[in-house]
């Protein structure tokens, strides 16, 4: 009896797909950790150029 329950693989499968999509959240985080900083910059970048562009889609006078 014992034997038969240490063979019993039914849920082994999914065990492997949680640690595989652990693994993927770490890798994400990581990624999104080191990378944050970075994309932040890109996004303030495009925030200030489109505030230097006018309502008639010229670019404001700089010093307004």
């Amino acid at each position: 009896m014992l034997r038969k329950w240490f063979k019993d693989e039914e849920g082994q499968g999914m065990v492997e797909y949680g640690l595989i999509i652990g693994l993927i959240a770490i890798v994400v985080i990581v990624a999104l950790v080191a990378l944050g900083p970075k994309i932040r910059d890109l996004f303030e970048q495009v925030n200030d150029r489109i505030d230097a562009i006018g309502t008639d889609g010229t670019t404001a006078p700089s010093g307004t």
